[in-house]
């Protein structure tokens, strides 16, 4: 970014993992550019961005596309967000200490960050989400709730501002977190502008839910499928119906009202649906201890756990274990 060039009005800094999410920051970086300039002519007019490394070196995507850094590690208040896109879980150094460091910078000197998809895991594991709420995707909630248990998180909305920090769920959601931004600090025009060309009808906003049908339960009241989410969400640590109800602000007997007429059955037997859903999966697609299984989906006992399985799937966890290694074999 020139020293001498205009001011912007939203200026953002990209730090990219390793593995990073192509269509975040793409998505992101898209509807900066279009929001910059009328029509589709792609100057940088109201909007800048960069990608900062330490390195010149490629990043490689998930996707395995790679993108080029454009500048090093400068002062981060010459930015108004620096926006770290996270990608695969599966790296234990996903930015070097270099990026750590440049974020905890940015964070004391004010800036607002931002993690995109997985990018919350990051922020949180260089300390930056204590005292905030991360929006995590619903798909890596048990994940980092496991990872940070002190850190509250949801997979209910599609991102979340708190504060000075924005996190975000992913996926197209991202287009939707950066038009926030060209609405805030650019303008509706931009905004407008942007979303257009990109074919998007109209932005979501941060209380809209996370597009998640578990089981295939297709929610039409709001409240529903805000209370199934939170149902996939505490298999482990069960939520009583009295809760849910509270939390999605009705009462227990009007939910149920709302259960009975959406999904045809009561909280109770969705939320059994959902918890047996999720056995089977680790039944079939792990090598856990069906103990361990019986206890992170809520149950005390493994034989009420077994039992509860054979009525729901027609054979107790061994047998369907022990048939799908044979059928595998």
């Amino acid at each position: 970014m020139s020293a001498t060039a205009a001011p912007k009005a939203l200026r953002v800094g990209f730090i990219l993992s390793k593995s990073f999410t192509l269509s975040a920051f793409a998505l992101f970086v898209d509807t900066l550019r279009l929001a910059s300039d009328s029509e589709d002519r792609s100057r940088r007019v109201n909007c800048d961005w960069d990608v900062l490394s330490s390195t010149r070196n490629f990043i490689s995507s998930s996707s395995g596309i790679q993108v080029a850094p454009t500048a090093p590690f400068a002062d981060p208040s010459c930015f108004d967000y620096i926006a770290v896109v996270g990608g695969l879980l599966k790296d234990d150094e996903p930015i070097d200490s270099y990026a750590q460091a440049y974020l905890r910078k940015a964070a004391k000197a004010g800036v607002g960050l931002i993690g995109l998809c997985t990018g919350s895991f990051i922020l949180a594991e260089a300390g930056l989400l204590k005292g905030h709420t991360a929006c995590v995707s619903w798909l890596h909630h048990r994940e980092f709730r496991g990872r940070f248990p002190d850190i509250e998180a949801t997979s209910e909305q599609i991102f979340r501002f708190d504060g000075k920090v924005a996190t975000c769920a992913g996926g197209s959601s991202v287009a939707d977190l950066a038009a926030t931004l060209v609405r805030h600090h650019v303008g509706e025009a931009a905004e407008r502008n942007a979303l257009e060309i990109l074919q998007i009808r109209h932005r979501r906003d941060a209380t809209d839910l996370q597009p998640r049908n578990p089981l295939g339960l297709e929610a039409r009241d709001r409240r529903v499928h805000l209370a199934i989410m939170m149902m996939e969400q505490h298999t482990e640590d069960l939520l009583s119906i009295d809760s849910i109800a509270t939390m999605t602000n009705v009462s227990r007997r009007q939910l149920e009202r709302l259960f009975e007429s959406d999904m045809g059955a009561s909280p109770s037997a969705i939320y059994m649906k959902i918890r047996m859903a999720a056995a089977l999966n680790m039944v079939v697609r792990t090598n856990k201890p069906l103990i361990e299984i019986a206890l992170e989906t809520g149950f005390e006992s493994l034989s009420h756990f077994t039992r509860r399985f054979r009525a729901a799937f027609g054979d107790t966890p061994s047998q369907i274990r022990r048939d799908g290694r044979r059928q595998a074999s």
